[in-house]
């Protein structure tokens, strides 16, 4: 099986985006709703990670400042490629802006997922919405984008 990861925004794809976000981060980790829906939605560059049946499985979005968030994969296809492949396209999209640095909040369970995309800690152990975060950071080549971004192409899901 394979997926895609789509480029999109609120207005395209909205009720898949907050599918996803909806299963990760309030059933699953119990976030309140209104801490999850904010004003950035609006003005960020959103990605679905879309199963070839059409199917939602995942999602990241991009601030306008850098800021990379709302990162989710449903639970069952974790540990499959899809996260890192979410978080190749903001990053290429990120570079591609000309922005020479993003930031993110990861909860704390995920740093290491973070660590081995580059990304450092930048301060210590914080608690949002009841759950660890550790703010990170990754420097961000000049010039054309050198990181690859195959949002265009399928994804073979790892088993």
């Amino acid at each position: 099986m394979t997926f895609k990861v789509i480029e999109t925004d609120m207005a395209r794809h909205g009720p898949a985006l907050a599918g996803v976000r909806r299963a990760v981060f309030i059933d699953e980790q119990g976030v309140p709703e209104e801490l999850e829906w904010d004003e950035h939605d609006a003005v960020s560059l959103h990605w679905l990670a879309v199963l070839e049946d059409g199917c939602p499985v995942g999602c990241a979005r991009l601030l306008p400042d850098g800021h990379i968030g709302r990162m989710a994969v449903l639970p069952s296809w974790r540990g499959r490629g899809i996260g890192r492949a979410l978080l190749d396209a903001a990053l290429a999209r990120a570079q591609a802006r000309g922005l020479r640095e993003v930031r993110l909040s990861a909860q704390l369970h995920a740093a290491d997922f973070y660590r081995r995309a580059g990304f450092t800690a930048c301060g210590d152990v914080y608690e949002e919405a009841g759950i660890p975060h550790l703010a990170m950071r990754k420097n961000l080549p000049a010039g054309n984008s050198t990181l690859k971004s195959q949002s265009a192409y399928p994804y073979l899901i790892k088993s």
